[in-house]
């Protein structure tokens, strides 16, 4: 039996805590005294970031949170942790940016984190990803949805594409955690697509019956 060394859990509690460090937040009360969780979609990520602050706050943001993402994977392998551990560092940064307990558990969605988290540990995790997204982003026209999909399609693709074991368990982890974050938005897409079909099979049985 594998017990958890003290270096192991001090680096998985440290890449917590980087986690933590959400960049919109502290870059939007720096620059305007607001709370980004207050305005727009109350998201503490690049795209909210980018309503108030423009193209620069999208691309500090999107650049810092990838960042952070790379380098709690880049510690956890320098610091020669065991392969589970390495994943374990990996979650919690996510963890961290998505529930950081100085901003009481509200933090971001955990999308560009993740990615930072596959750039650091495998690239062709990533390249998975964006050959899944881009095509689904053309048929949707969804940035979020397409991403979330590309995100649930990813251990399978992974797998097919004979990945280890690892690497499938560590994409199937990082999807969970970012869908789980995102179900607030699952929920209303699924809810816009129902209302929409709901209205054309309404204005259908109005057509026959005016004719």
């Amino acid at each position: 039996m594998n017990i958890v060394s003290g270096k192991e859990i001090t680096t998985m509690f440290a890449c917590y805590l980087l986690g933590c460090f959400t960049t919109g937040y502290y870059l939007v009360r720096w620059r305007t005294g607001q709370d980004i969780r207050h305005e727009g979609s109350g998201n503490v990520g690049a795209r909210n970031v980018g309503r108030l602050l423009g193209p620069a706050g999208f691309v500090i943001t999107l650049l810092l949170d990838v960042g952070k993402g790379a380098l709690a994977v880049g510690m956890a392998l320098y610091l020669g942790l065991r392969p589970e551990m390495v994943i374990a560092s990996m979650l919690a940064v996510v963890v961290g940016h998505n529930w950081p307990m100085q901003l009481r558990f509200h933090g971001g969605k955990g999308i560009a984190t993740s990615l930072g988290v596959l750039l650091a540990y495998n690239s062709f995790l990533l390249a998975i990803l964006a050959a899944l997204m881009l095509p689904l982003l053309a048929l949707s026209r969804n940035f979020t949805m397409s991403g979330l999909l590309a995100f649930a399609l990813s251990p399978l693709a992974a797998f097919l594409c004979g990945q280890e074991n690892m690497e499938v368990v560590a994409t199937s982890l990082l999807a969970i955690l970012v869908l789980v974050s995102h179900q607030k938005n699952i929920r209303e897409e699924f809810g816009r697509v129902f209302h929409a079909e709901k209205e054309t099979i309404s204005a259908a049985a109005k057509q026959d019956h005016e004719l």
